[in-house]
């Protein structure tokens, strides 16, 4: 397929795709409850937390009938994320003949003193079919329950695309190669006994791996006529994708002309993709950021506040959102630009984490999603202050986070600074 420029950057975008914006829980589950009644053939989920409250079992249930009614049905899940809840969720599903893998699982204490343990799961895709993907930021967990928390009276603030059209191939893929790696990571001896004996599942993990060894963009993208909506499918991996994710929201800051959105819970991006922001903001664009204003963690929060002081003062306008938790990874440049998916702006989505973003480039989705955002500011504080103003509380705050963000990398086999 030639390859196709955006007015935001380079971008390996594909066309002839139907896009749907999902807020919540409350409008991503009964769409995916809905496109698995009627699966012909498979489906395919990925996801970081399947918790076991009523969301959690609403979908299950929907897996099970799948699988009742003679579709393949594959499930792969984070081994820390769905860590509490995994007993019950093979429970669920396993009588049914649902496929369910654990990705990098934490079934014994040794696993701890390995490294890449740090390195998680933490995609939220399901594909139907061939037909329809789902791509977010959404784990399979009730909008009002908070793990950390409990229970709330409003529901999380959180975003999905609902696609169809070609590029759902490219996510279908991605969740396929996740399944792959889950299991030749799991039972790699049964594996490679199996691979023995049939020369074609050896061809087809082969296949998986070589995407996850960073195969490129172009070689997964489906040849269709050119369509007002274009979708791009970025995934962030630890093979040949390192900054892949990163590097779509810098070309399109840098890109930007009128307007940034951007909101996001974990918020302490490189000094590459700070500059971008400034310079947009410097340059008389209207950069916005929404951030946490209710706090889940409050190492998290100080790491966003620390760079306050720098945002402000360069005329980045920073909102906090307060009627409930905020867990949106959403940006939306020029009107025209926007990105759904599961990537925080923080070293461990932006470095160490496999994540996926939908990135759209349509202006009536952006329009909607900005308009989504416009609500979610008005209803939020404005920061026009840093909250660590002081000099030395400041330098002491941003070197602690610092450190803090640079061992943790280093743990984790990443070296450089961040």
């Amino acid at each position: 397929m030639p390859d196709q420029r955006s007015e935001a950057g380079s971008a390996d975008f594909v066309g002839g795709n139907r896009v749907g914006l999902l807020q919540g829980g409350d409008e991503l589950f009964p769409a995916m409850q809905r496109a698995m009644a009627g699966a012909q053939s498979q489906i395919w989920l990925a996801t970081y937390i399947f918790h076991d409250d009523e969301a959690g079992s609403a979908i299950a249930q929907a897996l099970q009938a799948a699988a009742r009614r003679g579709i393949a049905v594959h499930v792969v899940v984070d081994g820390f994320g769905t860590l509490a809840t995994l007993p019950r969720l093979k429970e669920w599903l396993a009588a049914d003949g649902v496929q369910i893998d654990v990705f990098r699982p934490l079934d014994r204490w040794a696993v701890l003193l390995q490294p890449a343990q740090l390195r998680r799961l933490h995609h939220k895709l399901c594909v139907v079919d061939d037909t329809v993907a789902f791509v977010g930021g959404i784990n399979i967990l009730d909008d009002r329950n908070d793990l950390s928390h409990g229970r709330t009276e409003q529901p999380r603030l959180d975003f999905a695309v609902e696609l169809r059209g070609p590029v759902v191939q490219q996510v279908q893929r991605l969740a396929q190669a996740m399944g792959a790696r889950a299991r030749l990571g799991q039972e790699w001896r049964r594996e490679v006994g199996a691979l023995a004996r049939s020369p074609r599942p050896v061809a087809e993990t082969l296949q998986l791996l070589r995407e996850l060894r960073g195969r490129a963009p172009d070689e997964l993208l489906v040849t269709a006529p050119q369509q007002p909506v274009r979708v791009a499918f970025v995934v962030r991996d630890n093979f040949g994708r390192r900054r892949s994710i990163e590097r779509r929201y810098i070309e399109a800051v840098r890109a930007a002309r009128i307007s940034v959105d951007i909101a996001c819970p974990y918020f302490y991006p490189r000094r590459a993709f700070r500059r971008s922001l400034l310079a947009a903001a410097q340059r008389g664009v209207r950069v916005r950021l929404l951030m946490q204003g209710k706090i889940d963690y409050r190492l998290a929060a100080l790491a966003a506040r620390v760079l306050y002081d720098e945002l402000l003062l360069h005329g980045v306008h920073i909102f906090e959102y307060t009627p409930a938790f905020l867990h949106a990874k959403v940006a939306v440049v020029d009107g025209r630009w926007a990105t759904v998916g599961s990537s925080n702006i923080d070293p461990l989505s932006l470095l160490l984490n496999l994540e996926a973003n939908a990135v759209v480039q349509d202006e009536a989705f952006s329009r909607l999603l900005g308009q989504r955002l416009d609500v979610a500011m008005a209803a939020s504080h404005e920061v026009r202050a840093a909250p660590l103003a002081e000099g030395w509380r400041r330098r002491l705050s941003r070197g602690f986070v610092a450190w803090c963000a640079n061992l943790y990398l280093r743990v984790a086999g990443i070296t450089g600074r961040y």
